[in-house]
């Protein structure tokens, strides 16, 4: 078993004695260590790694695929999964990757073969990636196991004294039916976007059978999110999706809708209830509630948008759901903002988690730690919130930042 530092070691249990708010973020503004472009010889793809920092030597951070994809891009990503990683703790950097290609291309596979192969000195020893945009985890494992690697997790999981029972117990752990049926990694993320807004609700005092939510995206985060507020007794009263928003101010039955998503991820209207009301998808960021969960895209909260808002806080399930001048905006009016980085990160952590043999395939050890170290993070940033109007964000990058700074030094070892 990889005997990589117990992230426990470095969590911000006492985080007020860790944040330095007169310092700003030296991993947001830190340069990558290592970007690198790549053109496919065959179809003329470009494609893109990009390195952003390095913790015992290693980065983790998935690889995606999309028509239209930047160096920008990626390395905005890469970015934000070392905050992501920093922010709970975690004994490893961040990193993304990214293929400038349709994924229904038809040589889409070999297209990530080829640049998979150029890439394999990252991957045998520095860098652990997974499924993204575009790319399903499976054809991720298909590619990498015809280069010889052991799975995506090969450059941590080849650092264990036993690396066949460390990567079976990966397997079996990604394997794990989570209640209801589907596989944990599906779930994991947006139970922690549900535990980041349970966490926002206990900090604030609210009473959660009468904290109203609206949920722009049904996708992984966004629908597991409002599966799981729902099961808590929270009322959703706002979904949106491509094709509209639909509300009910008493609240709506949210896996009676989810069972009614298509293939392309919309909910089948001609199956909704006729006393629930279809408003337009962008309306969702207008109607009343008590937490609004952007979980679609990026930038969905601007400037403009932000005289129409009526939630009373914002959890980002999305990457960069809220603009810079909307954050500050909206803090004027008393809306704080739980940053992405720490909302959506639940994913990142449960896998490294796993990779530690922190979890297994108890999905309540899952589910449990996870809830702990969210809440404790969201509590943190609200009391000071609270106490002097700091923004959450300036929190988390504070508490992020002295937990990089911890860990910059740690050596993995094996047992």
């Amino acid at each position: 078993m990889t005997t990589i530092p117990n992230p426990s070691r470095y969590e911000a249990f006492h985080l007020a004695h860790q944040v330095d708010h007169s310092a700003s973020s030296g991993i947001i503004d830190g340069p990558a260590i290592h970007e690198q472009m790549w053109t496919d010889p065959v179809t003329g793809t470009r494609g893109f790694l990009v390195i952003h920092s390095l913790v015992g030597g290693l980065a983790t951070g998935g690889t995606r695929m999309r028509a239209g994809c930047t160096l920008s891009e990626v390395s905005d990503l890469a970015r934000r999964m070392t905050l992501k990683t920093a922010a709970f703790g975690l004994p490893v950097g961040g990193a993304k990757a990214g293929l400038d290609i349709d994924p229904h291309h038809p040589e889409a596979l070999e297209v990530l073969q080829r640049f998979f192969t150029a890439m394999l000195p990252w991957l045998e020893k520095h860098w652990v990636t997974a499924e993204d945009l575009g790319i399903s985890q499976t054809d991720l494992d298909d590619v990498l196991v015809n280069l010889g690697l052991s799975k995506s997790y090969h450059a941590a999981i080849h650092l264990a004294h036993n690396p066949d029972q460390t990567l079976q117990r990966v397997l079996n752990g990604m394997a794990t039916p989570a209640p209801g049926g589907l596989p944990l990694p599906a779930v994991i993320g947006g139970y922690g976007v549900a535990q980041a807004s349970l966490g926002t609700v206990n900090a604030l005092g609210w009473n959660l059978a009468e904290t109203k939510v609206a949920i722009q995206g049904i996708g992984t985060m966004g629908g597991g999110a409002a599966g799981f507020l729902y099961e808590a007794g929270a009322p959703v009263v706002a979904i949106a999706d491509a094709a509209g928003t639909l509300y009910d101010p008493r609240g709506l039955d949210v896996p009676a809708l989810l069972a009614l998503r298509d293939s392309y991820g919309e909910i089948d209207r001609s199956a909704v209830p006729q006393d629930i009301q279809r408003l337009p998808s962008a309306a969702v960021l207008s109607l009343p509630s008590d937490v609004l969960i952007p979980a679609a895209f990026s930038y969905a909260l601007t400037a403009d948008a932000v005289p129409n808002i009526r939630a009373r806080t914002v959890v980002e399930a999305a990457n960069s759901a809220t603009t810079p001048e909307a954050e500050e905006l909206l803090a004027v009016r008393g809306i704080p903002v739980i940053p992405d980085f720490v909302a959506n990160a639940g994913a990142a952590a449960w896998t490294w988690w796993l990779l530690q043999g922190l979890v297994g395939t108890d999905p309540e050890d899952s589910f449990q730690l996870l809830s702990n170290r969210m809440q404790a993070k969201v509590a943190f940033m609200l009391s000071e919130w609270n106490e002097s109007v700091v923004l959450p964000r300036r929190s988390a990058l504070s508490f992020a930042d002295a937990n990089h700074h911890a860990l910059a030094g740690t050596q993995i070892t094996v047992a």
